[in-house]
């Protein structure tokens, strides 16, 4: 199942500013925390890859962990 999502574009004067919000869904399936920075990468022309940094991932593998422990 796909989200579709609009590319925002603000410009200014003397540059521009390009948006692409997730939806909050995607959001949560992903667990991301406000403030995680994150990183892109250009696949191709069709794919735009999202990587966490190695220590988002460490603390999501931890986070689970703990909801799985009884």
């Amino acid at each position: 199942m796909g989200f579709p999502t609009k590319i925002q574009l603000t410009k200014r004067a003397k540059s521009e500013q390009w948006y692409i919000n997730f939806p909050s869904a995607v959001a949560q399936a992903m667990e991301f925390e406000r403030g995680e920075t994150v990183e892109w990468f250009i696949d191709d022309h069709q794919k735009l890859v999202l990587t966490r940094s190695d220590q988002a991932v460490a603390n999501l593998k931890k986070k689970l962990q703990s909801k799985a422990l009884p």
